[in-house]
């Protein structure tokens, strides 16, 4: 996760719209895709950004609200879509509840989208951080962007060509024995 960019380095467009259509391509439960992305390419749209998410109070504590990179990528997901997909005969919830739902797949979906991009733009030498927005700032940044009111934000993902020094965190990635376990949760992997 690059956390510093060089502003002065565009990202050339056709490389966005690769990011976005790779993540485009990510699975969805029902094939629903209940998701929503909003690019911002250009440094007015990225200050917008940061002045419509900056909380009051912490505004030195929040990524969102700092982050200059040439790209911002908002992920949203749209619950709807997911329970209008799912009411359908062929899947048998006619109430549109969300009750039976084990977990939220329409942000699930919308997070394997956003992995999907921040592995494109790694793979062609970019760098990225997928980050939260505060959120005491939403209501703003919708009303800043004019997201309408089924896609919730979230979090966002940042673009560009890396500005950091490179840094090993190897000793800090836990192992495969304290994270994985085979057939029961008590035996951790060899």
């Amino acid at each position: 996760m690059v956390r510093s960019y060089d502003v002065n380095r565009p990202v050339p467009a056709g490389l966005v719209d690769r990011i976005v259509g790779n993540g485009l391509r990510a699975p969805s439960a029902g094939f629903s895709q209940g998701w929503g992305f909003l690019v911002l390419d250009t440094p007015a749209d990225v200050a917008r950004f940061r002045d419509a998410v900056r909380p009051d109070d912490q505004p030195g504590n929040w990524f969102a609200a700092n982050v200059d990179a040439p790209v911002v990528i908002v992920a949203h997901s749209n619950k709807d879509a997911y329970l209008d997909r799912y009411a359908q005969p062929a899947k048998g919830f006619t109430d549109r509840s969300d009750a039976w739902w084990p977990a939220p797949y329409w942000d699930i979906d919308t997070g394997f989208a956003s992995l999907l991009m921040l592995l494109t733009a790694v793979d062609a030498g970019l760098g990225a951080c997928f980050f939260g927005i505060p959120a005491g700032r939403i209501d703003a940044y919708r009303a800043a962007f004019g997201v309408p009111a089924q896609f919730a934000p979230i979090g966002a993902i940042s673009v560009g060509y890396s500005d950091e020094p490179a840094r090993d965190l190897s000793s800090r990635r836990k192992s495969a024995a304290e994270t994985v376990h085979r057939g029961r949760w008590s035996q951790p992997a060899p």
